[in-house]
C-alpha cells in the first residue's frame, strides 16, 4: 500500500492564493446597466404594465365573444345506442341515431366541426406512454420492448398495428351533417383532410413502405377496439389512411385535461354553403361506436368559427385583465404609501 503524500508548505513559503484572477470578468467589473429604482420609475412601470395587460385582455375577450359556436350534447339523445355499446358482445353491430337542431342565424366564414369528450382522462402517465413512436414512423420495431403493453400482440403472437392504449381507444363515431330545406335533406360537404398539423402529417407519422397499403400492414392486426384495420381508415383516399389518417393523428395528440375537444371536420364552402352555414334546421346523423357511460362521460358535437386569437376561449383574456388590474391596484397602493411617508417625512436614509 502506497503512502499518501500531502503538500504541507514550509515555514516562510507563500501559500497558494484562492482569490480570483484580477480580471474584469472574475472581479465583476464588466460594464452593466444598473437601473436606479426611484418612485417615479416604479410607479410608471406598474401603471404601464397594467394598462398594457388590460388593453390586451379586453381585445382577447371581445375577439373570443365574436366567435359563433353551437354545442350539441348527444349522450342522452343516443341512449339506446349507448346501452347497446356497453355490451362488449355487440362490438360488431351498427347503431345509428339522429339529433335535430336549429341555427337561429347564419354562421359565416370557415366553419369547423369538433367532437368533445367530458370526463375522459388522457393525462394518465401509463396511458400517455402507451405508444410506439418508432412504429408510427413506419419502421420495423419489436413492440414487445415498447411501452405499448398490454396492447402489443394477440395471444397467437400477431402484433397490433398501431399498438398501445392511446391508439386502441381512438374516437370512432361517424358524424354527418344534413341541412333540412324544403322538406329535403341536403348533406353538408365536410372535409376530412387538412385537419392535422403539417409536422405530424409529414414528419412524425409515416406508413410502412410497400407497393400498396394493405401489404404494408401484412402480418399485423387491428387493435381490439377497432372495427377495421389501419389501412382501411379511409377507404376513399389511400393517402389519408394508415398511420397518416388525420382522425388518427389528431387523436394521438393527447389532451392535458379531462374535458377536451378535437377537430373532426371542416365545412367545404361550395354551393349554398359557400358563405358558411345558413340559418335553418339541421340534423346530425351519428353512427354510435364510442361508449362513454362506464366512465360517466359525455359526448358533444361543436360547430364553431375561429378568429385571429383562435376559437372561443376567454381564459387568456380574463388572465390578462386580472393581471393588469392587479398591477394598477398595486401601483395605487404604492402611491398611497409613498404619499403617507412623504407627509410624515419618514424616509429611510441610505
Amino acid at each position: 500500500m502506497k503512502n499518501k503524500v500531502s503538500f504541507i508548505p514550509q515555514e516562510g513559503e507563500a501559500q497558494p492564493s484562492r482569490c480570483p484572477d484580477n480580471s474584469a470578468f472574475k472581479q465583476q467589473k464588466l460594464p452593466a446597466w444598473k437601473p436606479q429604482l426611484t418612485i417615479a420609475t416604479v410607479l410608471s412601470s406598474f401603471f404601464l404594465i397594467g394598462a398594457f395587460c388590460l388593453s390586451v385582455g379586453v381585445c382577447l375577450i371581445l375577439s373570443s365573444n365574436s366567435v359563433k359556436e353551437i354545442q350539441i350534447d348527444y349522450s342522452d339523445k343516443c341512449s339506446d345506442c349507448s346501452k347497446l355499446r356497453e355490451n362488449s358482445s355487440n362490438w360488431n353491430k351498427e347503431c345509428h341515431c339522429s339529433v335535430n337542431f336549429t341555427l337561429e342565424e347564419d354562421i359565416s366564414g370557415d366553419v369547423f366541426m369538433y367532437y368533445g369528450l367530458q370526463n375522459f382522462y388522457q393525462n394518465h402517465r401509463r396511458y400517455m406512454k402507451s405508444r410506439s413512436d418508432v412504429q408510427l414512423l413506419g419502421r420495423n420495431v419489436d413492440i414487445q420492448k415498447s411501452y405499448c403493453a398490454p396492447f402489443t400482440t394477440y395471444r397467437n403472437g400477431t402484433p397490433m398495428a398501431p399498438c398501445g392504449a392511446i391508439a386502441n381507444s381512438m374516437f370512432n363515431d361517424t358524424i354527418d351533417l344534413f341541412y333540412n330545406r324544403n322538406s329535403s335533406a341536403i348533406q353538408v360537404p365536410l372535409l376530412k383532410t387538412g385537419n392535422s398539423w403539417w409536422t405530424d402529417k409529414n414528419v412524425k407519422f409515416r406508413n410502412p413502405k410497400s407497393y400498396n397499403l394493405s401489404s404494408a400492414f401484412a402480418g399485423t392486426a387491428r387493435p381490439p377496439y377497432w372495427q377495421k384495420p389501419a389501412y382501411l381508415l379511409d377507404e376513399e383516399d389511400e393517402r389519408n389512411s394508415g398511420y397518416v389518417n388525420d382522425d388518427f393523428i389528431v387523436w394521438m395528440r393527447v389532451s392535458a385535461f379531462a374535458t377536451f375537444r378535437n377537430l373532426y371536420r371542416r365545412v367545404q364552402r361550395v354551393r349554398q354553403f359557400a358563405d358558411g352555414l345558413p340559418a335553418g334546421n339541421y340534423t346530425f346523423h351519428i353512427s354510435y361506436n364510442f361508449p362513454v357511460t362506464k366512465f360517466k362521460g359525455r359526448k358533444q358535437v361543436i360547430l364553431s368559427t375561429v378568429v385571429w386569437s383562435g376559437g372561443r376561449n376567454p381564459f387568456l383574456g380574463i388572465a390578462y385583465v386580472v393581471s393588469g388590474a392587479a398591477a394598477i391596484l398595486m401601483g395605487f397602493v404604492i402611491t398611497a404609501i409613498h404619499l403617507k411617508l412623504r407627509k410624515k417625512k419618514t424616509y429611510f436614509q441610505k
